[in-house]
């Protein structure tokens, strides 16, 4: 019997050929002057055309989003000329690709954004994790409260972004909303003590995918969550509650997709499929890398409609073809998965093999 993770799909605008989608992941390979993708992008993200969907690493909006060393941007008109080569690579490939859109907030250091302190909802200090800069790890500093005109602001740059991505080419746009960035943290019950209206937990979300899918369409926008996430020292009491009442606001629009990470004590992907009526894309973030198995079950069970994976994708860049064949998987080399500040950033980046370089091979 074909795996339900082979199968096509369709819903709205999505027309996906399988149900692998391809995580967003960071790389650390933009130039870092210039925020443009670096010369091996587009030949990475071609590579793995065969996806259902590509999500692309996280994109900064506004130079204070910018989460570490390397990490792209989609503002200037340079940069929108990086990532259309890449979208136009990963089309001519025969792929789907969307660009995530990601403000990091506290999750930075000043180091990273040129010597400005980290804006957040709230001035909350990340006190028992340290952040990567290329000086080595360094104690996370104080964030600055975002203002209510600055927090807006950043919802008109997020809508700046995806029109910016539709002109780069991309089919989509994502929202990152989990894993302890920008907007989870005005999502979460630490890190937002705010007392204007982006004090409701849910309103800074809302408002921010709202713009966006009025920039350019709900059915290019996408919005990822991971509800209950400890990760970058968040709490959230109950993520049933805040998420179900996120849900109701944002499903008449139409979106995309809902793209549910779950990580810690909350069943997030079941706890949430039915407050969901469109399409839904599962992803785990464990130690280990999700399985077959497991994206199997959960798209047998009903929970999702797609899986998306992280890892097993940088080691393999054709996953939907061993998935069908049952070929064995390359192995993940950490060490070079963010690259390295002086060196060869192909490494560990495009010179993973494919099932037909390794025939040639042979």
């Amino acid at each position: 019997m074909t795996s339900p993770l082979l199968q096509p799909y369709e819903s709205g605008a999505l027309r996906l050929p399988n149900r692998v989608a391809m995580a967003p992941m960071t790389r650390n390979r933009a130039d870092d002057a210039t925020g443009v993708p670096g010369p091996h992008a587009a030949e990475y993200y071609a590579q793995r055309a065969g996806a259902g969907l590509i999500i692309t690493e996280g994109i900064w909006p506004d130079p204070l989003g910018k989460g570490g060393p390397r990490i792209p941007g989609l503002v200037t008109e340079e940069q929108v000329a990086g990532w259309r080569a890449v979208t136009d690579a990963v089309h001519a490939a025969g792929g789907r690709i969307y660009a995530q859109l990601w403000h990091v907030g506290r999750m930075t250091h000043p180091r990273n954004i040129g010597g400005a302190t980290p804006v957040a909802p709230s001035p909350v200090r990340i006190e028992h994790e340290r952040i990567f800069t290329d000086d080595g790890m360094a104690e996370h500093v104080t964030p600055r409260e975002l203002t209510t005109a600055e927090a807006e602001g950043i919802v008109a740059a997020f809508a700046a972004e995806a029109r910016n991505a539709i002109r780069a080419g991309f089919d989509g746009v994502e929202l990152h909303g989990g894993n302890g960035y920008l907007i989870h943290q005005f999502l979460a019950d630490n890190t937002n003590r705010r007392t204007d209206r982006f004090g409701e937990r849910i309103r800074f979300a809302a408002e921010a995918v709202q713009a966006v899918a009025a920039a350019v369409g709900a059915e290019r926008v996408g919005l990822r969550v991971s509800p209950g996430n400890p990760e970058n020292e968040l709490v959230e009491h109950d993520p049933q509650g805040t998420y179900q009442a996120l849900l109701a606001e944002l499903a008449p629009l139409g979106l995309a997709y809902l793209h549910v990470l779950e990580r810690g004590e909350y069943g997030a992907i079941a706890g949430l499929r039915p407050h969901w009526p469109g399409t839904l894309i599962a992803n785990y973030n464990g130690t280990a890398p999700s399985s077959r198995e497991a994206a199997e079950e959960v798209l047998a069970k009903g929970l999702a409609d797609v899986f998306s994976f992280g890892r097993l994708f940088i080691a393999n860049p054709d996953l939907p073809a061993r998935f069908a064949t049952g070929a064995p998987l390359n192995e993940l080399r950490e060490e070079v998965v963010y690259g390295f500040p002086e060196g060869d950033h192909a490494v560990g980046y495009v010179d993973y093999p494919a099932l037909a370089d390794l025939r040639v091979t042979r």
